[in-house]
């Protein structure tokens, strides 16, 4: 790939960097090669580097297949799903040049063989909690370290790995989707400084943490983004660097829109609504620690190192003419209506949906009221919609409530700081998607401005990704044609 330039290409070299590398980047013996050689690309420019990994592609959902088949008692098929992982990490190992008695070896057998124990007793008890499925999903990343310190070994870089856990990441016990407590922070520079100190590059196990009894959790998928910001933000890193095969964050879903550009820069607010609504480059929560400091973060492409990427600060930089710069959409939505004579005039019926939401970790989309306040609609992930009707009977029971459910649907939605204060974006919007014939079910726009989100036909949800993208000028120049 011929190497592009930009303007935020020019820096000085960071003084301490943390570099996450993805599942992509994990996942052979010759991506890990490659991710160790950016890493070393970094320290002989004098930068100190802590490494963040995720597991390698696919076995997330393979451990997450195999707890399922020892909870229902198919223990034959997660013995199976265990000795696919364990050659996998084994043969990896060995391309990377570990010895058969050596320490990366020794460790991704014990690791394997605690796994063998955790799913074990899953199998005997015929029950997989929220506690049992994050220990089981969390092997993933762990045996991914071993495999990233073993190449980096490979270029004279003294390395150190540990789980998350180890490595400070303090969580509350919401198991599946767990936040960081305020201790983090002092407990990760505690526990990291010294190994940078001592010369030492650490390399930590994303996605992960552990409560304060010291029982593991998960941060969500696509957490080790958020692994990585947690250690930028303790370290007070210079930057914060999440290497992806994409050259950053595009104006739109390049499968949808085959013209969607790099957007060269972003604010933090910007980067949370687009991750929040669809953009799958990063965790929706990862730059929430670098705000109070400020820490930048660049989304790199692997394969093009020297591309910029997208840089992601806390300021807010629009061209002129410049109101959107991204749309995005998630598909896979339900919109459930509460309405009713039950609603009227009684503000506690809301306040029991939203905290029956909340009890339920049930993430909302989008929520819109009827100017009446007859109706409260709310946009959900579709695997979320049986539970959240379940969920609300109780709460809602006798207070003459009709709960209705919409399923197939998209949330599409247009970021932008430019948005702000300026006129015609809804129209555009609006007209775009008319000019096609979709209809328009749910309508929501945050005081902030940075973005307008619209439930529509999941169906249509790639054809208005095109359209929008294409009103609001968005789309890439079209490569002309070699001459004959």
């Amino acid at each position: 790939m011929t190497a592009r330039t930009h303007p935020n290409a020019a820096h000085t070299p960071p003084h301490l960097l943390v570099m996450k590398f993805g599942g992509t980047l994990m996942g052979s013996a010759e991506a890990i090669r490659h991710s160790a050689s950016l890493v070393a690309r970094s320290t002989t420019q004098g930068t100190r580097v802590v490494v963040v990994v995720s597991a390698m592609t696919g076995v997330t959902n393979q451990l997450l297949r195999l707890a399922d088949a020892a909870e229902t008692g198919d223990i034959a098929l997660a013995n199976d799903e265990i000795a696919l992982m364990r050659n996998r990490h084994f043969t990896a190992a060995q391309e990377l040049g570990a010895a058969p008695d050596s320490e990366t070896v020794r460790d991704i057998r014990e690791m394997h063989e605690t796994l063998r124990q955790a799913v074990y007793g899953v199998y005997l008890l015929r029950e997989l909690t929220a506690r049992s499925r994050d220990l089981i999903v969390s092997f993933g990343e762990r045996l991914s370290a071993p495999l990233m310190t073993l190449a980096l070994s490979q270029l004279s870089m003294p390395t150190h790995h540990l789980t998350g856990g180890q490595a400070g990441i303090l969580t509350d016990a919401h198991f599946g989707n767990a936040k960081p407590l305020p201790g983090t922070y002092q407990r990760v520079r505690d526990r990291l400084e010294g190994l940078l100190a001592a010369g030492l590059t650490p390399v930590v196990a994303g996605f992960m943490g552990e409560t304060e009894k010291g029982a593991t959790t998960t941060l969500g998928r696509g957490g080790t983004d958020f692994s990585a910001t947690i250690v930028g933000a303790a370290l007070h890193a210079d930057e914060v660097w999440t290497w992806k095969d994409v050259d950053g964050f595009m104006s739109a879903d390049p499968r949808a829109v085959p013209l969607a550009q790099n957007i060269a820069q972003l604010s933090y607010g910007e980067v949370m609504e687009l991750a929040y609504f669809g953009a799958k480059v990063l965790h929706p929560l990862a730059v929430t620690p670098l705000q109070e400091h400020g820490i930048p973060l660049r989304v790199k492409s692997a394969a093009d190192p020297d591309f910029a990427g997208t840089l992601v600060t806390s300021e807010a930089v629009t061209l002129e003419g410049q109101s959107v710069k991204a749309v995005t959409a998630i598909k896979g939505v339900s919109v459930i209506t509460v309405s009713g004579a039950g609603i009227l005039g009684v503000p506690e019926v809301v306040a029991e949906i939203f905290q029956t939401l909340a009890r339920e970790n049930i993430t909302l989309l989008m929520v819109s009221q009827s100017s009446s306040m007859s109706n409260v609609s709310l946009a959900i992930q579709s695997g979320s919609a049986e539970r959240t009707v379940a969920a609300l009977r109780t709460p809602l029971a006798g207070r003459e409530l009709q709960v209705d459910i919409q399923e197939g649907l998209a949330v599409l939605a247009i970021v932008g700081a430019g948005m702000r204060g300026t006129k015609g974006v809804s129209a555009k919007l609006f007209g775009a998607l008319a000019a096609q014939d979709i209809n328009i079910l749910m309508i929501s726009q945050g005081s902030s401005e940075l973005n307008i989100s619209v439930a529509i036909e999941g169906k249509d949800a790639d054809l208005a990704t095109r359209e929008v993208h294409t009103a609001f000028g968005l789309n890439a120049p079209e490569p002309v044609a070699a001459e004959e």
